[in-house]
């Protein structure tokens, strides 16, 4: 199904995370983002871009591997992204819904 985020035409599950990473950007993780009522800050896209290193290189993302990754704590992971923080930021990072996620 398409969503109009940012004036573009992007391809989400039902879910809202997108389906196809090529058509991702910085204006649209800031659009999503404010979707669930982030600002994202400097310290945000130093967790996202990890986020997003890892599903290229295809490394299965969990909240505690977030946690051990030396880029941010679980706390201040928790800090950065309240709500359901593993599934709100891959939404954020245009990645599929990890694994994980229930």
């Amino acid at each position: 199904m398409d969503k109009v985020i940012n004036g573009k035409n992007i391809s989400v599950t039902e879910e809202g995370f997108m389906t196809d990473f090529s058509q991702w950007d910085k204006a649209i993780g800031d659009a999503i983002a404010a979707e669930n009522n982030i600002t994202l800050t400097p310290r945000h896209w130093e967790v996202l871009d990890y986020i997003q290193t890892e599903y290229k290189n295809e490394v299965p993302l969990s909240i505690r591997k977030i946690g051990k990754s030396g880029v941010v704590d679980i706390k201040e992971f928790y800090a950065l992204f309240p709500v359901a923080p593993l599934k709100t930021a891959t939404k954020i990072a245009g990645i599929p819904k990890p694994v994980s996620c229930i």
